[in-house]
């Protein structure tokens, strides 16, 4: 039990680090099942691996919880009313992805999810971060210059109040309708669900801040509904877990859990200095490396 336990902790830190940034923790995923399997059914994997992830939305839920809570006492009406417009924005964006992930999440598992195309949608939204992020230097650029400001770069968070959507805050119903068909994206394996959205919110004007944090947010009734339905299609099948693999799940879920605090507080405290370039970079790299060691697997070299 005790090795079942030490590789529930490695994935949950895989799922923890991956879930939050933009590297596409499907991608992370099965490199890890390849070489690090768990003790337990089928049919236990499949939900675990999707449970896990209610681990990391608690992280979010108590990281911003008086963001996200409309009945705080510290608030003042208008206060209150501005977090309950937020969550309509958050239901909004939400509900392209409920859609299309009821109609095709079978489906597109049946059919994409493999190492290739995981591979190839990893190198590709790297690339497409790089080339978003070169876009937003020079949009921040002209418009602070037009301003008369001068000698600084996007990087600095400076370039972020060109841009219309500063705060999560602002964002309205035509944006967060345009980030959630965005996050449909994420239906194919290794696009990444947060950069996706991450995507979806810079290019329609959101900073790098406000596109992170509504990623957050979105993530908290798509992933925690999803690990819900899960779980019940698990117990309804009669399935009784064994104790390893309660053992199992727990660890997983708490590492989830500790890791994504660490990996939202890095993310947050990053992007405020630095764009997202690193991250497209990263992914490139991983896509090579799936496709070279799976390429090299196929033709029996491994």
């Amino acid at each position: 039990m005790f090795i079942e336990i030490l590789k529930a902790l490695f994935i949950g830190l895989v799922e923890g680090i991956t879930e939050w940034l933009p590297i596409s923790s499907t991608g992370h995923m099965i490199l890890v099942d390849e070489f690090l399997k768990l003790n337990v059914s089928e049919k236990f994997l499949a939900m675990f691996l999707v449970v896990i992830q209610i681990g990391a939305i608690m992280a979010v839920i108590i990281l911003y919880f008086h963001k996200l809570n409309p009945f705080s006492r510290k608030k003042t009406p208008a206060e209150r009313k501005g977090t309950w417009r937020l969550w309509g924005m958050v239901v909004i964006g939400c509900i392209p992805a409920a859609i299309v992930g009821l109609a095709l999440d079978d489906w597109v598992n049946e059919h994409f999810y493999n190492a290739w195309v995981v591979a190839c949608a990893l190198i590709v939204y790297g690339i497409v971060f790089i080339l978003l992020e070169r876009r937003n230097r020079h949009i921040a650029r002209r418009a602070l210059a037009s301003r008369g400001v001068h000698g600084h770069s996007y990087a600095d968070g400076v370039g972020n109040s060109a841009f219309p959507i500063a705060t999560v805050d602002d964002i309205n119903i035509p944006a967060a309708l345009k980030i959630g068909l965005f996050q449909c994206l994420a239906i194919i394996p290794g696009t990444s669900r947060s950069g996706s959205t991450i995507i979806g919110g810079m290019l329609f004007g959101c900073s790098r801040t406000a596109a992170a944090e509504f990623t957050f947010f979105l993530a908290i009734p798509i992933m925690f509904g999803w690990g819900l339905v899960k779980v019940v299609k698990f117990i309804g099948a009669g399935i009784a877990m064994t104790n390893v693999e309660l053992a199992v799940l727990v660890a997983g879920v708490l590492s989830s859990f500790i890791v994504s605090i660490i990996s939202i507080k890095f993310l947050m405290s990053y992007i405020k200095r630095n764009d997202f370039t690193a991250f497209g970079v990263y992914r490139i790299i991983v896509g090579i490396i799936v496709l070279g060691y799976f390429g090299l697997k196929a033709v029996g070299v491994l």
